[in-house]
C-alpha cells in the first residue's frame, strides 16, 4: 500500500511537472492577449504598420535627384524583387518559410537543444515572420538586473511569437518578405531592400546579381558587424555562407556557388542623404516652403515679413502644400513619411553642368585670386577699409547665429563657458576646393576660415513655362547650408539698368535715341549738395553724343541718369512689380545703380520676360505630385501675366544682345568663343562685394551671384571684383557644357523670334545715316 502512495505522488509530481511548462506557456499566452503584460499590436496596428517612406524628388528627365526623409525607405513590391533576393533569403534565414505559420517549431527546438543543453550561442531559431515582428514592434532592451532581464527576453519572446502568428494570418507569405526587406535597417542610411541596392551597388532590386543579393541578405544578421564598407573579410566569409546555403538547398547550381564565392565583393558606394546627390538646394527649398503652415500674424516680428508669408501661402500653391492637402483620412500630407513622388522641372544633365561650372570657376579661378590678395589685407580675409572693432563685431555677430552657440545658450550654458567653447581647440572637417580636410582649430577660428570662401548661386529657367531646369544655392551644401536663390536677397547693381531702358522703350524711345554723354544732376531733399552718379563708361566717349544701346552695354551712368531724369524712379519699380520682383524697391532716384536687395529667384524670372515675348512667367519648380501608390495628388501650371508687348521685348533683346557684342558682357564671347545669339547683363555693387551676371537665350535664361557672406570682404579693384569677372564665367563655363550636348536639344544656332510687321530699323549706323540725309527726329515712335 505504501509503494502505491509512492508511485501516486510520483505520477502526480511527473505529470505537474510535465503539464507546468504548458500550463506557464498557456497563461503566457493568454496574459500577453489580453495585454497584462505591456502592449500588444492592435488588429489595426497589424493591417497597416506605420514606415516612414522617404519623398522622392525627381527630375523632369526621370532621374532621382535624391529624398527627402527621416527613415530613407522607398517602398519595393515583391514583383521587383530578384530572384535571388528571396532565394538567398529563404536559404539562410528560414529553409521551413513556406510550411510553417510563423513558428518552425523544429528551428526552435534545435535552438533550445543547441543553447541549453550544448551550450552554443546559435541564435533564437526565429523566422523570418518572427524578424519582422521583432522589427516592427521592438523588444523592451532597458537595463535591469540579469534575472528581470532574462524574465523580460521570455515575455518579449511569446509576443513576438503571438504577433508572429497574427502577421501570417493577416498577410501572405509573399507581403512578409516584402514587409520585412522593405522594414530592414542596412546601415548608412540605407534603409529597406531598394535603398540597399542604390548605396552599396547603385542598381535596383530587380537588377541584384547572385553575389550582390549575397551580400546584403548576409548583413541581414548584422548590418554593422557584417558590412562591406566596414568590416570587408567579415562580410566576404559571411557572402559565402549564404552562396554555400542556396547551393545546400538547390537554389543555385554547386560549380555556380564555387566560381561566385571567388569573386571578391565589388562595391558601388555612394552614400543618400540631404547632403548629397544632385539639386540638393533645391531639395531643401522644396523640404521648406512645402511644410509651412498657414500665416499667424502674432508669431511674425515683423509685418513685412508676415505680408510676405500671407502672399505666398495666397498665391503660391507650393507654399504650405502638405497642410493644404489632405490625405484620405484627413490628416495632411508628410514630406517626410508618406513616400511622396515630387516630380521636379529639373533637367539633371543641365542640373548636373550648372554645378559643375559653378565649382569650376569658383575653385581654379576667383577663390585663388582672392587667396592671393587677402593675405595682403591688415585683417584677412575682410578688406582694409573695415577698422580691426569692425571685423571683431562681424564675427562675433556670426559666432552668435551660429547653430552651437544657439545650442549651448538654449542648455542654459554661460556666456563665459561658451566663448572659452569656441576658443578651444577641437578636431574638424573643414571644407576645401582641394576635397574636405580633417584639421584642429577653435570654433572661432573656423567660422573665420570659412568667410575666406566666395559664395555663389545659379538658376537657369525654361522662360516660355517658367521651368526652373537648374538650381545651384551655393558652392557646397554640405557646408553651405544657406540657399543664395530663393533665401538670400542681395544689391543686383547694374543688373537693375534694363527695366530703366524697358521704361524707355515703352515710351516711344528706340535704341538708336542719341543722348550726350556727360554728367547729370539730381536734387535730393534734405541734401543742400546736387547727387551726380559717377561715369562708369569708357572716358573717351565723354561729352560725345552716344546712343541708348551703347549707354546699356558699357553700363553708363551718365546714360542711366538721363533716363532717370525723363522718367520717375516709381515707373521702373512698378514695371520691376509687374515682372515678378516682389522684394522692396526704394523709388529714388539712385534706383538705376541696382542698390536694392533683390532675389536671384526673381530676377531671373523678371528677365525671363524679354525671352518670352513680353509674358512673365513665374519661376516653376514642380509639374506634379503624387502618393506613395502612384496616384496623382497635385498638378502645376504656369502663372503668367502679359506685362510687356512682342515689340517692346524684342527691343530689350537687341539691347542686351549690344552688351554682349561690344558691351561689359563681351567676355563671354572672348573667353567662350560663344557667337550665338546672346543677351546679358552685367552687375557690380559697391566695393565689388557683389557680382552678377543675366543672361537671356531664345530657349534659356540664367542668373548667377558671386560674393562673400559679408559686404566688408571683397576684391580691392573693379577688374577683379565685376560681374564680368565674378559670375559671367560660369554661365560661358554652362552654356559650353550645354552646346556641347545633343542630347539636350538646345541648338547654339536657335534665335530669337522676330514679332510678325517688327519694322523698326536697329543698325544705328544705318539710322545715324539715314537722319543725316533730312530726318532730324532723334526719338522714333513705333
Amino acid at each position: 500500500m505504501k509503494g502505491d502512495t509512492n508511485n501516486k505522488k510520483y505520477q502526480i509530481w511527473f505529470w505537474a511537472i510535465f503539464i507546468f511548462p504548458f500550463i506557464v506557456v498557456i497563461t503566457l499566452f493568454i496574459l500577453i492577449s489580453k495585454g497584462k503584460l505591456g502592449p500588444m499590436p492592435s488588429f489595426g496596428e497589424l493591417e497597416n504598420p506605420e514606415y516612414y517612406l522617404a519623398a522622392q524628388v525627381l527630375s523632369e528627365d526621370g532621374v532621382l535627384l535624391g529624398k527627402i526623409s527621416i527613415e530613407n525607405r522607398t517602398w519595393t513590391e515583391y514583383k521587383d524583387l530578384s530572384h535571388y533576393v528571396t532565394d538567398a533569403l529563404i536559404s539562410t534565414e528560414d529553409i521551413r518559410y513556406n510550411r510553417h505559420s510563423g513558428i518552425d517549431i523544429r528551428g526552435l527546438g534545435r535552438a533550445v537543444v543547441r543553447t541549453v543543453l550544448l551550450g552554443q550561442s546559435t541564435g533564437g531559431g526565429s523566422t523570418i515572420t518572427q524578424q519582422l515582428a521583432k522589427q516592427l514592434y521592438p523588444r523592451d532592451t532597458a537595463r535591469n538586473s540579469v534575472l528581470m532581464k532574462n524574465i523580460k527576453l521570455s515575455v518579449s519572446k511569446f509576443k513576438e511569437w503571438q504577433t508572429a502568428v497574427k502577421l501570417e494570418r493577416s498577410y501572405t507569405k509573399e507581403e512578409i518578405i516584402t514587409m520585412y526587406l522593405n522594414k530592414f535597417d542596412f546601415s548608412y542610411n540605407a534603409i529597406g531592400i531598394r535603398s540597399a541596392a542604390r548605396v552599396y551597388f547603385n542598381t535596383t532590386p530587380d537588377s541584384l546579381s547572385l553575389q550582390q543579393a549575397a551580400v546584403l541578405v548576409g548583413m541581414l544578421k548584422a548590418s554593422t558587424r557584417y558590412n562591406p564598407i566596414r568590416n570587408y573579410d567579415l562580410m566576404l566569409q559571411r557572402r559565402n555562407v549564404v552562396i554555400s546555403q542556396m547551393a545546400k538547398y538547390g537554389y543555385i547550381n554547386p560549380s555556380l556557388a564555387d566560381s561566385v564565392m571567388k569573386l571578391p565583393i565589388d562595391v558601388d558606394f555612394r552614400i543618400e542623404d540631404h547632403n548629397s546627390g544632385l539639386a540638393t538646394y533645391l531639395r531643401q527649398y522644396l523640404t521648406n516652403i512645402m511644410r509651412k503652415p498657414e500665416p499667424d500674424k502674432n508669431r511674425y516680428v515683423q509685418q513685412t515679413s508676415y505680408d510676405d508669408a500671407l502672399w505666398e501661402w495666397n498665391n503660391n500653391t507650393l507654399y504650405g502644400w502638405c497642410n493644404k492637402n489632405k490625405k484620405p483620412d484627413g490628416t495632411s500630407y508628410d514630406v517626410y513619411r508618406d513616400g511622396l513622388k515630387i516630380y521636379t522641372t529639373i533637367n539633371s544633365r543641365m542640373q548636373k553642368y550648372a554645378e559643375e561650372a559653378l565649382a569650376e570657376h569658383l575653385s581654379k579661378e576667383v577663390q585663388p585670386d582672392f587667396y592671393k590678395r587677402a593675405k595682403w589685407f591688415k585683417n584677412p580675409p575682410y578688406s582694409d577699409d573695415l577698422t580691426r572693432k569692425e571685423v571683431d563685431d562681424l564675427i562675433m555677430t556670426s559666432l552668435k547665429q551660429s547653430d552651437r552657440y544657439y545650442i549651448m545658450r538654449a542648455r542654459g550654458i554661460s556666456e563665459d563657458s561658451i566663448m572659452l567653447a569656441f576658443n578651444t581647440r577641437v578636431k574638424m572637417r573643414v571644407f576645401s576646393w582641394k576635397g574636405d580636410r580633417d584639421t584642429i582649430m577653435t570654433p572661432l577660428d573656423s567660422i573665420r576660415y570659412y568667410k575666406y570662401f566666395i559664395r555663389s548661386a545659379f538658376l537657369v529657367e525654361n522662360p516660355h513655362n517658367g521651368y526652373v531646369q537648374a538650381y545651384v544655392g551655393g558652392p557646397d551644401f554640405r557646408y553651405f547650408k544657406y540657399d543664395a536663390i530663393t533665401q538670400q536677397k542681395k544689391q543686383v547693381g547694374s543688373t537693375i539698368k534694363p527695366f530703366l531702358y524697358t521704361v524707355a522703350m515703352q515710351n516711344g524711345y528706340s535704341p538708336c535715341y542719341e543722348v550726350e554723354d556727360i554728367p547729370r544732376s539730381f536734387d535730393i531733399p534734405g541734401d543742400s549738395v546736387p547727387w551726380s552718379p559717377r561715369s562708369t563708361g569708357p572716358p573717351a566717349f565723354h561729352g560725345k553724343m552716344v546712343t541708348l544701346a551703347w549707354g546699356l552695354a558699357e553700363s553708363e551712368n551718365y546714360i542711366s541718369a538721363w533716363l532717370m531724369k525723363q522718367f520717375k524712379p516709381t515707373a521702373v519699380a512698378d514695371l520691376m512689380h509687374k515682372m515678378g520682383v516682389r522684394s522692396f524697391i526704394d523709388p529714388v532716384p539712385s534706383i538705376f545703380l541696382g542698390t536694392s536687395d533683390i532675389k536671384l529667384e526673381e530676377m531671373v524670372g523678371a528677365y525671363g520676360t524679354f525671352a518670352n515675348k513680353g509674358v512673365y512667367t513665374r519661376p516653376m519648380y514642380i509639374t506634379r505630385i503624387e502618393d506613395k501608390n502612384g496616384n496623382t495628388i497635385s498638378r502645376f501650371t504656369p502663372k503668367i501675366e502679359e506685362v510687356l508687348s512682342e515689340d517692346q521685348a524684342f527691343l530689350m533683346l537687341n539691347l542686351l544682345q549690344g552688351v554682349i557684342r561690344f558691351g561689359t558682357g563681351n567676355k563671354i564671347r572672348r573667353d567662350y568663343n560663344l557667337m550665338n545669339q546672346i543677351g546679358g547683363k552685367t552687375g557690380t555693387t559697391q566695393n565689388h562685394s557683389n557680382g552678377w551676371f543675366m543672361a537671356v537665350t531664345p530657349n534659356l535664361v540664367g542668373g548667377v551671384w558671386s560674393g562673400w557672406e559679408d559686404q566688408g570682404i571683397h576684391f580691392e579693384t573693379l577688374g577683379e571684383g565685376s560681374g564680368a569677372n565674378m559670375a559671367l564665367p560660369i554661365m560661358g563655363i554652362f552654356l559650353k557644357k550645354l552646346y556641347n550636348d545633343p542630347q539636350l536639344g538646345i541648338m547654339e544656332a536657335d534665335e530669337f523670334e522676330r514679332p510678325a510687321n517688327f519694322n523698326m530699323e536697329l543698325d544705328c549706323n544705318k539710322v545715324r545715316n539715314s537722319n543725316s540725309h533730312g530726318g532730324n527726329s532723334r526719338r522714333v515712335r513705333y
